[in-house]
């Protein structure tokens, strides 16, 4: 599948969405009190272009998806291309829509043992680093978000944030107990050897794809 990861071709599909749009929708969470963004520069693009960017610069995948129906499309054409024979997935909103799109998966927990690859969703999608916060109160428990070798995200607009302490704010009023397990994923794993050869997929996931809903 070739991912539309071309800042042309995103830039015009967001505008697109914007324009039709006559208020765009933000959103707010408590601010920490130290703020450590005062060093950072700020972001002057779209949030949508600078998760996007970040991401491909880690060796993540991205795709942007204005509607519900280029989600679905997007997601069956990439079980064509990479012919998936076993794929799991476990949160009751996110098998919605593959359960739209056709792709066969398992929603049993013993399937993540020889899944080929999972989809899950997320909590918040930080811009400033192209990372994705996962926990585990998504419904797909601890292990799932490491354990195969392809990891599929579908994020929405309205969980991009700029900054890792507005998603950890987020997190923080979202919940009334912090869930046992929040992480964050930046590009698939890897690791290097001596000689700084960089090796994907040692510890985890070796790709990572994000669709990116927009549903504002």
């Amino acid at each position: 599948m070739e991912i539309r990861d071309s800042r042309r071709i995103i830039l015009e599909k967001i505008k697109a969405v914007r324009n039709s749009q006559e208020d765009r929708v933000k959103t707010s969470f408590p601010k920490f009190k130290h703020n450590s963004t005062q060093y950072l520069n700020e972001i002057e693009d779209l949030p949508e272009m600078e998760f996007a960017r970040n991401l491909v610069q880690v060796k993540g995948k991205f795709v942007y998806c204005p509607n519900k129906k280029e989600l679905v499309l997007a997601l069956r054409i990439l079980h064509h291309e990479e012919n998936w024979q076993k794929i799991s997935c476990f949160e009751p909103s996110i098998r919605e829509l593959i359960d739209r799109s056709g792709v066969p998966y398992s929603s049993d927990q013993e399937s993540i043992k020889e899944a080929e690859a999972t989809i899950t969703g997320c909590e918040f999608l930080v811009a400033r680093t192209g990372s994705i916060m996962v926990s585990s109160a998504q419904g797909s428990g601890r292990r799932v978000f490491g354990h195969t070798p392809v990891h599929v995200v579908i994020g929405k607009t309205s969980q991009l944030v700029i900054e890792i302490s507005d998603a950890l704010a987020g997190i923080k009023s979202k919940y009334s107990e912090m869930p046992s397990q929040v992480s964050l994923i930046t590009g698939p794993s890897r690791t290097a050897d001596i000689e700084k050869t960089l090796v994907l997929g040692a510890h985890g996931p070796r790709d990572l794809y994000v669709f990116l809903l927009n549903d504002r």
